[in-house]
C-alpha cells in the first residue's frame, strides 16, 4: 500500500518530534503562514496528487516555506457537516508519516521534515499520497479523494484567505445553538497522541481548545463512528451551573485521563480549570499583582504580562496538564456567552494582545472595550495597573473590595515550618492576590498553604528560624 514511498507510514510514529538539530525544513509555523482544508465536492478526480510551488528537493537545509494542504472529497454519504472532523484529523494521519512532524489545525498548522526523510527521498508528494490513503482507510464514506499541497507564497496566501472565510461560516453557525438547547455534549481525545492525558470536551458554548471542532461537528462525527476518538456525554447532572462542572463531565475525564483527573470546571481558570493540549489557539492566564486575567494567542510575538512568551506560557500548562490559574482555548470560545463566566468574563480580562482584542471587537462589551489594556498601553505590572486606574477598569473596584476585606480578616497560619531564606518584592502599590487554595514552593521541601486567602503587601520576606 505504501511500497512506493520512502519512509514508513504507521500509528508507531504519532508523537514524533522533529527538534530545530533534526529538521531539514520547516513549513508554516509562526515564522510563515499555512493552512489546511477538507472540502466535500462533486466530480472530484479520485487519485489525483499534486504540489504546487517548490518540492523538498528544491528547498534548502533550514529554509521555512509557507504550506497549504487542500483536501477534496467525494462520497454518497458524506454532509458538509463531516469537514470540519474529517480535517481534524490531517494532524493525527500526517503524524503517521515517519520524518513529518504535524502541530495545530486550520491556519495555524506547524510542519517539520526531518533530516532523515530527506536523506531517505521523501517528497510531498509522498505525504499527499499517503493521506489519501490513510483517509479512505479511516473514512469508508470517502469514495474520492484529491490532495493539493501548496509551497509557493502567492498560492498560500491566497489559500488562507479562503480557508478563513469557509472557517468562520462553520462557526458562526454553531453561535446560534447554547448548552441551554442541548442534552448532549462531546468528549475528544484526538490529542492524546501528544496529550495522554487531555480530555477535551465540547458543548454549544465552548469549542475545542483547537477551535477546529464544534459541537455540529462532534455530533456528525459520533454518528459516522460511535467508537471513535469523538463521543456523547450525556449532559446530566449539573453540580455548579456558572463553573461549568457536571457529574458525567467528571466522571468521563476520570476514565479517559487514567484516574489523573476527576474534576472540571468549563467556565474557569480557578480551581480545576479545562486541561490543556497543545493544539489551543490561546491561553488565559491569571495575573495575581493585578487580580485580574491575561490572554495571549500563539501570533503573539512579545512577552505577556508575566514576563514570558505565548511558548514558555504554553510549554507550562500543554500536555494534558491542568494548571490552576491558566487555561488553554479557542478563539471561538472568546465570542460565546459564557466566556470565563465564573471568573467574571470580560470584567476580569485586564490584557489582550491589540490584534485579538480588534478581532473580538463586537463580542467584547461595549463598555469595556476601552478599558482593557494591550501590549501598546503596557507590558509591565506597573504599566497596566496605571492604564486600569486612568480608564477605571471594573477590576479596581474589585481590588479595593477585597483589600477592604482583608484588613477585616486575619490570615490563619496553618502551618509553621523552618524556612529557607526567600525574598518575594512585589510591585509597589500590588494589589490583592486571592485563590481558594494557592501552594507556594519554596527551598528545602517546605510547603506554604494558604486557604481562602487574600493577600496585600509591598515586600514579603521570610528568613530561617
Amino acid at each position: 500500500m505504501f511500497e512506493d514511498i520512502t519512509v514508513d507510514v504507521s500509528p508507531m510514529h504519532e508523537g514524533e518530534r522533529i527538534r530545530s538539530a533534526n529538521m531539514f525544513v520547516e513549513l508554516a509555523g509562526p515564522k510563515s503562514i499555512g493552512a489546511e482544508l477538507v472540502q466535500v465536492e462533486d466530480n472530484v478526480e479520485d487519485g489525483k496528487l499534486e504540489v504546487i510551488g517548490p518540492e523538498l528537493q528544491d528547498m534548502q537545509e533550514g529554509d521555512i516555506h509557507p504550506l497549504g494542504i487542500m483536501i477534496k472529497i467525494q462520497g454518497e454519504k458524506l454532509e458538509r457537516e463531516l469537514e470540519g472532523v474529517i480535517e481534524r484529523r490531517t494532524h493525527e494521519l500526517c503524524n503517521y508519516v515517519k520524518g513529518f512532524m504535524h502541530l495545530n489545525q486550520r491556519d495555524q498548522i506547524w510542519c517539520r521534515v526531518s533530516k532523515e526523510a530527506m536523506e531517505a527521498g521523501f517528497k510531498l508528494k509522498d505525504l499527499a499520497k499517503a493521506l489519501s490513503i490513510l483517509f479512505k482507510e479511516e473514512y469508508s464514506i470517502i469514495e474520492a479523494i484529491s490532495i493539493t499541497i501548496m509551497t509557493g507564497e502567492d498560492q498560500v496566501k491566497e489559500f488562507v484567505e479562503k480557508t478563513r472565510v469557509t472557517y468562520e461560516q462553520r462557526d458562526a453557525r454553531a453561535r446560534e445553538l447554547s448548552d441551554e438547547d442541548v442534552d448532549v455534549f462531546y468528549g475528544c481525545v484526538m490529542c492524546q497522541s501528544f496529550a495522554p492525558t487531555h480530555v477535551c470536551v465540547v458543548t454549544p458554548d465552548r469549542t475545542a481548545l483547537c477551535g477546529a471542532i464544534n459541537w455540529f461537528d462532534c455530533r456528525a462525527a459520533a454518528k459516522m463512528d460511535p467508537e471513535g476518538p469523538i463521543f456523547e456525554i450525556v449532559k446530566g447532572e449539573v453540580l455548579d451551573e456558572v463553573k461549568g462542572e457536571y457529574q458525567n463531565i467528571n466522571e468521563m475525564v476520570a476514565e479517559r485521563s487514567q484516574g489523573t483527573f476527576d474534576t472540571v470546571y468549563l467556565h474557569s481558570v480557578f480551581g480545576y480549570p479545562h486541561t490543556s493540549c497543545g493544539c489551543f489557539e490561546a491561553v488565559a492566564f491569571y495575573v495575581p499583582e493585578l487580580d485580574g486575567i491575561g490572554i495571549v494567542d500563539r501570533d503573539f510575538r512579545g512577552e505577556t504580562p508575566l514576563g514570558i512568551p505565548f511558548s514558555s506560557m504554553a510549554g507550562q500548562c500543554s500536555g494534558g496538564k491542568q494548571v490552576e490559574g491558566f487555561s488553554g482555548l479557542s478563539m471561538e470560545y472568546m465570542r460565546s456567552p459564557k466566556f470565563l463566566q465564573a471568573d467574571g468574563g470580560y470584567e476580569r480580562v485586564i490584557w489582550l494582545p491589540k490584534e485579538i482584542k480588534e478581532s473580538l471587537a463586537e463580542y467584547i462589551p461595549d463598555e469595556l472595550k476601552d478599558k482593557i489594556s494591550t501590549e501598546e498601553d503596557g507590558g509591565s505590572i506597573k504599566e497596566i495597573l496605571k492604564f486600569l486606574q486612568e480608564h477605571e477598569h471594573p477590576i479596581m473596584e474589585r481590588m479595593k473590595q477585597s483589600l477592604e476585606e482583608v484588613e477585616e480578616t486575619p490570615v490563619e497560619e496553618e502551618e509553621a515550618m523552618e524556612y529557607s531564606e526567600m525574598d518575594m518584592e512585589a510591585v509597589s502599590m500590588a494589589p490583592v492576590a486571592y485563590a481558594p487554595e494557592l501552594t507556594v514552593p519554596t527551598a528545602g521541601g517546605v510547603k506554604i498553604i494558604f486557604k481562602n486567602a487574600k493577600v496585600y503587601a509591598e515586600k514579603v520576606i521570610i528568613k530561617r528560624k
